[in-house]
């Protein structure tokens, strides 16, 4: 996390998030916002710090919303459900999901201050863990930029580093060569896919029988794929 904390509002009465905005902004916060469940799930969840988060939308509820992020996508990132709905199921409900917090509306700006800057503190706590990624014995550690298999280091290129991370926080996913080239190669002028593609052949023959499970599939992209 960042000097400056990055809080998706989700929540589909306008004047709430305005309020919301202007007020965060004000306490330090970086905010967006999105109005419905399906708009947020289009964005880059992985960027922010904590999701504020309506339990009841349109079509797709906050609980429902709070689900795929946890199951599909696989993030952990600090959830705070708003809503009017306290009786202790609702309250059960959003923890039971992967909730961190539940603040009831109608809400006083400090409050959500104070809860939004406590869940924070708590996720500071286990980051580093939530940066280290394992499948079998191949340990890929986001924190130390180090890639160990059968704890024995492999030397990689920041590139290729960047990559399988990437892969690996979205593990079963997969990412287009487009996106990868947004990630990876940020701060390059002149890219094409094809970069993408040489730098996954290297990646996969120094991760020796791991390179197996990074699966290109056209028009898709690529995944790391556990057989």
């Amino acid at each position: 996390m960042g000097s400056n904390p990055k809080i998706l509002i989700v929540d589909d009465e306008k004047d709430l998030c305005e309020i919301l905005e202007f007020n965060l902004s004000s306490e330090g916060f970086e905010t967006s916002v999105a109005h419905s469940a399906e708009q947020a799930l289009k964005l880059p969840l992985e960027e922010y710090d904590l999701i504020l988060l309506d339990v009841m939308m349109g079509e797709m509820s906050g609980y429902k919303m709070a689900d795929k992020i946890r199951r599909e996508l696989q993030l952990t990132l600090p959830i705070i459900f708003m809503t009017a709905k306290t009786a202790e199921n609702d309250i059960l409900t959003g923890f039971n999901v992967g909730g961190d917090d539940y603040i009831s509306k109608p809400f006083s700006i400090k409050e959500m201050v104070a809860r939004i800057k406590a869940v924070l503190k708590r996720g500071q706590q286990n980051i580093k863990q939530s940066k280290v990624y394992k499948v079998e014995s191949l340990e890929v550690d986001a924190n130390s930029k180090t890639v160990h298999i059968d704890d024995e280091p492999v030397s990689l290129t920041r590139k290729e580093f960047e990559i399988i991370t990437l892969l690996l926080k979205h593990q079963g996913q997969y990412i287009g060569r487009n996106e990868i080239l947004d990630r990876v190669w940020n701060d390059d002028v002149i890219v094409t896919e094809r970069n993408v593609d040489v730098n996954i052949a290297r990646l996969r023959k120094k991760i020796g029988k791991y390179g197996q499970y990074i699966k290109g599939k056209s028009g898709y992209g690529y995944a790391f794929k556990q057989p």
